[in-house]
């Protein structure tokens, strides 16, 4: 991905004012996967005239022109991530929430191999993992 959120909507004809431009910066700086609330709340500190209403019609307009993804990890809030970002998969700890991205060649070939003996070609797949963490000893 070379481009930013914001060449991103630029480039779909997206009407860029400054607190949408505010929210997109915030988007492409979180290494987390922030729900409305917690946009809101980095928004906010930047711009104190955003409202948590803007901030649900910004994410509803970037989520329908492609830019965000809408991700749920079974926690009851809608999160959000980049949808060009590079492809990754997810372990979520049950006990604190925490999003863990990784990539694992190993899982990707056995998915490709499953696919394949089932007769598809896949295009596609999210893995999402959910796990409490070992006890140390």
């Amino acid at each position: 991905m070379s481009d930013t959120i914001t060449d991103r909507c630029a480039a779909k004809g997206l009407r860029m004012t400054g607190q949408r431009r505010t929210i997109a910066e915030v988007l492409e700086e979180s290494k987390d996967h922030p729900d409305v609330e917690e946009l809101y709340a980095r928004a906010s500190a930047r711009d104190s005239g955003i409202s948590i209403a803007t901030v649900y019609r910004t994410v509803k307009l970037f989520e329908e022109a492609g830019i965000l993804e809408r991700v749920d990890f079974g926690d009851g809030r809608a999160r959000y991530e980049d949808a060009e970002r590079e492809h990754h998969d997810h372990l979520i700890d049950m006990n604190s929430g925490e999003v863990i991205e990784f990539v694992d060649p190993e899982i990707e070939a056995l998915q490709e191999k499953i696919a394949q003996k089932l007769g598809y070609q896949l295009k596609g797949h999210k893995l999402e993992l959910y796990g409490v963490p070992l006890k140390k000893t």
